[in-house]
């Protein structure tokens, strides 16, 4: 009974990661079969971090994708409790539609809603400046400068993920027994005491899966960069994902490439190994 699930999942999960390991050992390059692939051993590894052009062009990427995913994660979680709190406490009729705006945003393409971003953001015509321009800010540069166009990105993401965690929040909230903050209110605890004692405690799990879902997505953005900054202004977007495409496709350097990917792999997985240890510290010191 297994047998279709494990095989679709051997074809296409554990076959092309173990491909992309042995890999990032060769040399070899995509235009070409596997065939051609050499053996190097770790030469692609401490390529990619030494003190040249592919070590520095690397590391700025892994740092861009650091502070995409950081800021991304940092907004997004108290944005959708804060969401969520607002909708879980609205009426049944309003807050079923309320629900259905947030979670739409997430199921619009990404591709569209880069391309919608990409005239919003518009220097001259886009409205995010003339709106700017009402109460006397100046018009910004957004994705034209090194300095805005990385947060740029990651204002789209949050717009387009902040739905879906923000319905994960509310069915998170949904299991709090009522009694507890009823409990709550007759030993004299303020709204504020509650959520810290009360709500935020017993959102820990929901919190913790959202966090890990929210890394995983940030960590594989790709088609806003594609699509609008191709890693520009001066490599400011140029996040990991594309950098290995333009490494492992537009260069050719299919084994470099996948050395670059392995390590993303592996810095992934360190970053949500250490997320469950710290969430496991904190329970047991509760």
């Amino acid at each position: 009974m297994l047998a279709p699930a494990t095989a679709l999942l051997g074809i296409f999960i554990i076959l092309p990661m173990a491909l992309t390991i042995w890999l990032s050992f060769t040399q070899w390059s995509t235009q070409t079969g596997f065939e051609t692939a050499s053996f190097v051993g770790i030469q692609n590894f401490i390529d990619i971090f030494a003190n040249n052009s592919v070590g520095r062009d690397f590391k700025a990427a892994l740092i861009n994708t650091g502070v995409y995913t950081l800021s991304s994660v940092v907004v997004i979680l108290p944005l959708s409790v804060a969401l969520g709190l607002l909708v879980h406490q609205t009426l049944a009729p309003g807050g079923v539609f309320l629900r259905t705006v947030l979670f739409a945003t997430y199921m619009v393409p990404m591709i569209a809603v880069a391309l919608v971003f990409s005239k919003l953001y518009s220097p001259s015509e886009g409205p995010v400046n003339q709106i700017l321009g009402w109460v006397g800010i100046p018009p910004q540069t957004w994705l034209s400068a090194p300095q805005t166009a990385l947060g740029s990105i990651v204002i789209l993401n949050i717009w387009q993920q902040v739905g879906y965690f923000t319905v994960l929040a509310v069915a998170g909230l949904t299991q709090i027994p009522d009694s507890l903050y009823e409990a709550a209110k007759i030993d004299g605890a303020n709204p504020v005491q509650r959520f810290f004692s009360i709500t935020l405690p017993l959102l820990g799990n929901t919190l913790l899966f959202s966090a890990v879902i929210a890394i995983i997505n940030a960590v594989q953005v790709f088609e806003p960069v594609a699509l609008i900054t191709q890693g520009g202004p001066v490599n400011a977007t140029n996040v990991l994902t594309y950098h290995i495409r333009r490494v492992g496709i537009e260069r050719a350097q299919g084994g470099l490439g996948s050395a670059m990917a392995v390590t993303l792999m592996l810095a992934l997985v360190v970053a949500i190994a250490a997320l469950f240890a710290f969430a496991r510290s904190r329970e047991k010191s509760a």
